[in-house]
């Protein structure tokens, strides 16, 4: 084999491993890529080796797509990808017509190496946010936090945190972790997603180190396990982690989970572990609020040491509402067209940045109940007051706010539109959207107020 074609395809793997850590992130790598070696490139295809079946299966699953492009973005001869596993590439037959590596050799050390995921800097309770749909989940965070050692009958053993996605669960798990090793940095704490747990669980079996698995786990002081719900219907990986679990419990060791629902919806778990998993103390984060997601907004702006004005962060909080990690991802964003372009943040820019997350379907109609809806809940009135007769000013405004939206942003009669506003006539309607108009020309606050509603509506 010519030194010089083995060295060129060697030194591509490299880039394109380093690619993958870059792109995918050290966590996915660490798990499931760096396990990968390079078998050759035979007839325009790649082949790579995996340790084991499951893990090849795992990878062809998830990641084989994105190393076809990664590497056809290497090298533009390639076609395919081949994933295949030890004992498929022990018969594979290398043509000497074709560009080739030498034959793969198996990672063995892997139930040897530190077993736990690297914790993310910027995850610490100083930078979390709390209000009432987290208060309690950060309240019990912050007491496991402090790191001191736990009684076997502890309420809070072990801690189970649930919520939806991006609601901040790995952030608490992560705070938890620095907070522990800062109070007592001889407490050794092993945080691991479900994956990385059914990863180092597999390849140990493969390599026949299961002892050593155990023995690394079960002699934690804090086990932490991310996205537990992921070894839903893994009946051995459920079986392993059951045992472990029960060890470190009866020993002492304080065990954190964090999963998408709660222990007893866990249907595909098994009955002993859904039990244990719930009998601790279990916290769970809602869905965030209003208020919430500006605090986060102006948390995110002081971080990146931005200036973000307020209809833009009220704008944003009433619209990004599925969760945190998305509107953080805005807000980084935004900060960055800033940077680039050299401009402020306005809401003109931040729609036209955010245009695809904002984006509406063309069809969509907007009604006359989603403005009551949006009008009431920014003024802190009731639904029952914009239909109702009063005529104190903390109500009447709002109700003229929300038929002047009514008619601009809807095909609705005047005479229809009174009808949804308490059976009013239409020249109750009328005079409404004649105030509004004035009082946004006499009034800049006024008008920016109405504008974001409008802005909010609309996208």
């Amino acid at each position: 084999m010519n030194n010089s074609i083995k060295d060129s395809i060697d030194i591509q793997w490299s880039r394109i491993r380093n690619q993958l850590r870059n792109e995918c992130g050290e966590v996915v790598f660490k798990n499931w890529l760096s396990s990968l070696t390079l078998i050759g490139i035979r007839d325009r295809q790649v082949c790579l080796c995996a340790p084991t079946r499951f893990m090849r299966d795992w990878i062809i699953t998830h990641y084989k797509k994105y190393i076809y492009t990664i590497w056809v973005r290497e090298n533009g001869t390639i076609d395919d990808v081949e994933i295949t596993i030890p004992q498929a590439t022990e018969n594979l037959q290398i043509s000497s017509n074709n560009i080739t590596t030498t034959a793969a050799t198996v990672d063995r050390e892997c139930t040897n190496e530190k077993i736990g995921s690297a914790l993310d800097h910027r995850y610490t309770f100083d930078n979390f946010v709390v209000d009432k749909p987290n208060e309690f989940a950060y309240a019990a965070a912050r007491h496991i936090g402090v790191g001191s050692a736990v009684s076997t009958i502890s309420s809070s053993n072990p801690l189970f945190l649930y919520g939806g996605v991006g609601l901040g669960k790995t952030h608490l798990l992560h705070a938890m972790a620095w907070n522990i090793r800062e109070c007592n940095p001889n407490r050794s704490v092993v945080y691991l997603s479900a994956e990385g747990f059914m990863y180092n669980f597999v390849r140990a079996l493969c390599f026949k180190d299961t002892l050593a698995f155990k023995k690394q786990l079960r002699s934690v002081d804090v086990l932490m396990i991310d996205d537990v719900q992921f070894m839903s219907g893994k009946g051995s990986t459920q079986e392993e982690f059951f045992h472990t679990f029960n060890s470190l419990i009866d020993h002492g060791s304080q065990v954190i989970i964090s999963a998408d629902r709660s222990p007893s919806s866990l249907k595909s778990m098994n009955d002993r572990l859904r039990s244990r998993l719930g009998g601790g103390l279990v916290a769970d984060i809602q869905a965030t609020t209003y208020e919430l997601r500006l605090g986060i907004i102006d948390a995110k702006a002081e971080q990146l040491g931005i200036k973000i004005p307020r209809n833009v962060s009220e704008f944003l909080a009433y619209k990004i509402t599925s969760n945190v990690r998305e509107l953080e991802g805005a807000i980084n964003r935004v900060s960055a067209h800033t940077q680039f372009v050299g401009s402020n943040i306005t809401l003109e820019s931040t729609q036209e940045v955010l245009r695809d997350l904002l984006q509406s379907t063309d069809d969509r109609r907007i009604t006359i109940e989603e403005i009551q809806k949006k009008v009431a809940s920014h003024f802190n009135v009731s639904l029952t007051d914009l239909y109702s007769s009063r005529r104190a000013r903390q109500v009447v405004r709002p109700r003229q706010i929300a038929m002047y939206l009514t008619k601009q942003l809807t095909s609705y009669s005047l005479p229809e539109i009174g009808r949804k506003f308490g059976g009013r006539d239409h020249t109750t309607v009328m005079y409404a959207v004649k105030k509004v108009e004035e009082l946004r020309v006499a009034d800049s606050s006024f008008d920016e107020d109405v504008e974001l509603l409008k802005r909010v509506l609309e996208t």
